[in-house]
């Protein structure tokens, strides 16, 4: 079935006779395509929409045929090289179920990093923070540039030095100087936020999203219960609006927070 996929890109990147708003791509136009799928594929997730997730994963897939398509055209690797690579990959990660190496209770984790820093270091890698990708979200890189410091021992022992920082950053947000500096703090700011909620055990991404997701949903009941009158209404109001969508999704008992 890939191979039909494979077969319709090539046909879609024809230089003529194909579509042109494929020929016209490259690399960096797809790129952010690339990742609007991939959130895309996380939203069916957290909504449990298994049909929605199916399509999304097949856009996914296209993403992944789309840039491989582009290399082969370039000359530099084909889709069967990307599976080849990851393939090898993966069975080079797991060397307790592909190889010969024992895998005690717990082990698999630490055996996955040791191996993927071999790999970095194999790659010419200078810090423990290389090829930490800049494209992703930046909670999730900054979630990801904390774990890697934490395995060379640069972390908080606990959560309280974590949310002591936040506390810190905050102060010195609230006496910034200028634009500039309180754009700074702000961002060192939500780093520390970022910390707090790795030593609690929270991934602040998806904690974020399900944050965002509340908000759009008791918005949207404010809008419903008042109507075209909703933009007219002063603050008080609104505020009021607000607390009655938050008690509507509280359980009988629980005040809202």
């Amino acid at each position: 079935m890939v191979d039909r996929l494979v077969s319709i890109m090539a046909r879609l990147r024809d230089p003529v006779n194909g579509c042109a708003w494929d020929v016209a791509q490259s690399f960096e136009t797809i790129a952010p395509y690339t990742i609007e799928e991939a959130h895309e594929v996380a939203d069916a997730i957290a909504r449990g929409d298994m049909a929605d997730l199916r399509d999304e994963l097949g856009d996914l897939l296209l993403q992944v045929v789309f840039h491989a398509r582009m290399a082969e055209e370039a000359g530099d690797f084909a889709l069967a090289d990307v599976v080849t690579a990851i393939c090898d990959k993966m069975e080079r990660r797991h060397p307790h179920i592909f190889g010969d190496i024992a895998d005690p209770t717990g082990a698999s984790p630490r055996l996955w990093e040791q191996i993927k820093a071999g790999e970095r270091a194999a790659k010419g890698a200078a810090s423990a923070i290389d090829g930490v990708a800049l494209g992703l979200p930046a909670l999730m890189r900054a979630e990801k540039l904390q774990q890697r410091a934490g395995r060379l021992g640069f972390d908080w022992p606990d959560a309280a030095g974590a949310r002591a920082k936040i506390d810190e950053e905050l102060a010195e947000a609230d006496t910034a100087e200028d634009d500039a500096h309180r754009a700074e703090e702000i961002g060192d700011l939500l780093f520390a936020v970022v910390n707090w909620a790795r030593k609690a055990g929270v991934d602040p991404e998806a904690a974020l999203r399900a944050a965002n997701a509340k908000f759009e949903r008791r918005f949207r009941a404010m809008e419903r219960a008042a109507g075209d009158a909703f933009a007219g209404l002063d603050l008080e109001a609104k505020e009021a609006l607000w607390d009655a969508a938050k008690r509507a999704e509280a359980p009988v008992g629980d005040q809202p927070r």
